[in-house]
């Protein structure tokens, strides 16, 4: 149960990056609420990798360990619930979660993460996270020299194939959508030996979210271990947009160095802002938010 309904700081969006604010502001005594869906992005995969001290870790179990730790400072408080309004007011802001309670705050920090919006291919789903994969800083290892394929747009398939290409000799570019390739991109990956279906997937054949071949528009298939897919994505949460957030180009929270947005006492952090979408990462700007938000309060107290 939530003693109070005031806080210095409401943080909407309690996993990597939530919490890692949550301990900055906690350790400098502020009164906290962390109000967490328990939906993470990366609830998909089986481990975490990249992250020193935590390579090969569950990504639930860090979570568990970071919220254990997190609530041991006795100002930060953690709701089990959606936020569904923030109200802007003369001084600080309004949440109001799925259950109908109200809680304010000075300041607003908003780490809801984004969705990953699916392509209609059977078998997708059931492996991302595992075999169906985003980053090779975050897989690519488990699947060095492993017979890989590229999924995406041109212009992010000609970047991921050249960093791939380094962990796999074993690679093969499928068409996604209709942007074509350039001829200097063509000639380039054929350099590389690198070759390019022009078909569609239709079904992922796999075991349990482990791939063994890929099913394509011809009804032909064909035998694979790993697949990288480059799939749009949307913010889980219309806060950013009621509350007049900024986005970027590719549809990110917009924020500066300090991770301030551009709407007065609203701050941001995680994979909601940044494309560098990593445990690591999000630890990192969470705790850059947790200090910048303090500071500011620290300014308007002095």
């Amino acid at each position: 149960m939530i003693n109070s309904s005031d806080f210095d700081v409401i943080i909407i969006g309690g996993s990597y990056a939530g919490l890692s604010a949550a301990m900055a502001l906690g350790r400098s005594l502020r009164k906290v609420l962390v109000i967490d869906s328990g939906k993470p992005c990366n609830r998909f995969t089986s481990h975490s990798h990249n992250f020193i001290t935590q390579d090969g870790a569950v990504p639930s179990e860090i979570s568990k360990t970071a919220k254990d730790q997190v609530l041991k400072y006795d100002t930060v408080q953690f709701l089990d619930g959606v936020a569904v309004e923030a109200r802007k007011k003369e001084k600080g802001f309004e949440i109001e979660i799925d259950s109908g309670e109200r809680f304010n705050s000075k300041k607003l920090i908003i780490s809801t993460g984004v969705r990953d919006v699916f392509p209609d291919i059977k078998g997708f789903e059931e492996c991302w996270g595992k075999t169906v994969i985003h980053c090779p800083y975050c897989h690519g290892y488990e699947f060095k020299e492993a017979k890989t394929a590229i999924m995406t747009n041109a212009d992010s398939t000609f970047h991921l194939a050249s960093l791939v290409k380094n962990l796999t000799h074993k690679l093969t570019i499928i068409r996604f959508g209709n942007t074509e390739f350039s001829k200097e991109q063509l000639s380039k990956l054929k350099q590389h030996s690198i070759s390019v279906l022009e078909k569609e997937i239709v079904e992922i054949e796999h075991n349990k979210g482990k791939i063994s071949a890929l099913i394509f528009d011809d009804g032909t298939k064909e035998e694979f271990d790993a697949l990288y897919a480059g799939i749009p994505f949307e913010q889980t949460s219309h806060i950013p947009f009621s509350l007049g957030c900024e986005l970027t180009e590719t549809g990110h929270i917009q924020t500066d160095f300090t991770q301030k947005t551009n709407v007065k006492g609203v701050f941001a952090c995680g994979d909601c802002t940044s494309p560098m979408r990593s445990v690591a990462f999000a630890v990192a700007a969470g705790n850059i938010t947790g200090a910048m938000v303090n500071h500011q309060l620290a300014e308007e107290e002095f």
